[in-house]
């Protein structure tokens, strides 16, 4: 297995991670959990989804964004990757 294939891997293992602690929050509120304990619950689950998604970006440069170079169409890829970047920064 090459070394992008390991991270899309470790992408979609924290992801199926995210999915098991929505259904797990969820339980909570329905259960009346305390809201704080909820909260943390969702922080962790945010972070899990930011670690994914920066996974995710990293394989686009190692891949997309090399080949478009090579091709002379960085243009495109750079200005996706800006746009990813002022949504992120946005929050």
């Amino acid at each position: 297995m090459d070394h992008t294939r390991c991270e899309i891997k470790e992408a979609i293992e924290t992801l199926k991670i995210v999915r098991g602690h929505i259904d797990g929050i969820i339980k909570m509120i329905e259960n009346d959990r305390y809201c704080i304990d909820v909260s943390k619950q969702i922080l962790a689950v945010t972070a899990l989804l930011k670690k994914s998604n920066m996974t995710i970006l990293k394989q686009h440069m190692q891949t997309c964004v090399k080949e478009a170079i090579n091709e002379g169409k960085e243009d495109e890829k750079i200005n996706e990757i800006i746009l990813i970047l002022e949504k992120y920064m946005a929050k």
